[in-house]
Order: C-alpha cells, then structure tokens, then sequence
C-alpha cells in the first residue's frame, strides 16, 4: 500500500530566509516553482468527505494527476493511502466523475516548489504559496520529518496535520468571511 506521511509548517509572508535556509542545508530545487490548480470532487448521496477520504484532480502546467487518499491514520503526522496516476484529459475526467454522481465540492490554487537533498532519499521538502499564506510540507519517513523539521528550527508543536481545505476553512472563520474555494485573484498570480 502507497502511505503518504507528511506535516505542514506555517511560514512568515516573506519566504527568502527559509530558502536560503534549505540552500545551507544542502537541500536543491528538484521541480521548480509552478501553479497547481485542484479541484475536491465529492457525491453528496454518500460523502467521501465523512469518510475521510477524498478524490482530487491537480492540473500543473499540461498535466493531469488524479488523486485518491484515503482518511488520516495518525495524530502526530498525517498519515494517508494515497494513490495517483497522470490522466491525459482532465475535462473528461471530470465529464466521467459528473456523469457518476461526483461534483467540484472545493477548488484551491497554490504554488509550488519541491525541495530534495541530493544526498537523502527519505523525503522531500515541498514549499507552498497559497491564498491562505505559505507553508512548508515535509512529506518522508517520520524519523526524517521530525529531524528535518528541528533542524529548519521548528518543534512538534508547530506541526499543522490540516488540509489546505480546513487551513481555509479556519482562515475564513477567523476574518468572519463566507468560505468558497481558495483561489488567488488575477493579481496574484505572477
């Protein structure tokens, strides 16, 4: 079985200390910064979402990934079954999910750079730019995870096991603001 672990890390509004931080690190751009478009499908009869478990498509660039994860299994770090596979047509797959009962339920932008260290192949280091404001994900081995984590000067209890879709939920409750999907304005995308 595919598990995916990983943390998130919130991060301040400006992101250049912690990239120089990763650079000491030893830690090198593997995909450069990108925009990735999601979309959360769901089936109102028999909620994915109550189950914890979700279906996603991510649209970066002229691919396609399809996404299934299954619901969290750990406290400490989000533990989840998770599989993908590159589709070629994202509007027919979503033509195919409406047909059988699946609707758009949440839609997130983000942008994205992966971060590895040559030298390690317990995880990766994933820095994320959204509406919401950026954070880091560790994705890895916990052991890997916790390590990296203190040594970017981070502790246990900074670590977010959240969805960016309750990280968004949260942010619009704390500015009294009606949740839609959490997307950047025209402005803020270059």
């Amino acid at each position: 079985m595919n598990f995916e672990i990983e943390i998130k890390l919130r991060l301040p509004p400006d992101i250049s200390k912690i990239r120089r931080t990763l650079r000491k690190l030893g830690f090198r751009v593997t995909v450069a910064r990108s925009h990735e478009s999601n979309t959360l499908f769901d089936n109102p009869k028999d909620p994915l979402g109550k189950q914890g478990k979700l279906i996603r498509i991510r649209r970066v660039g002229r691919y396609t990934l399809l996404t299934y994860k299954g619901p969290s299994k750990s406290v400490r770090y989000k533990k989840r079954h998770e599989l993908e596979v590159y589709v070629s047509d994202a509007d027919v797959l979503e033509k195919i999910f409406k047909n059988i009962g699946y609707h758009p339920v949440f839609r997130y932008e983000k942008f994205r750079t992966e971060f590895e260290k040559p030298s390690e192949q317990a995880g990766k280091v994933l820095l994320d730019e959204t509406p919401v404001g950026n954070f880091l994900e560790l994705e890895g081995t916990p052991r890997w995870i916790g390590r990296t984590a203190r040594l970017l000067g981070f502790s246990q209890a900074d670590y977010i096991t959240g969805s960016y879709g309750y990280l968004y939920m949260l942010y619009c409750r704390e500015r009294g603001l009606k949740p839609k999907d959490m997307l950047f304005t025209s402005q803020q995308k270059a």
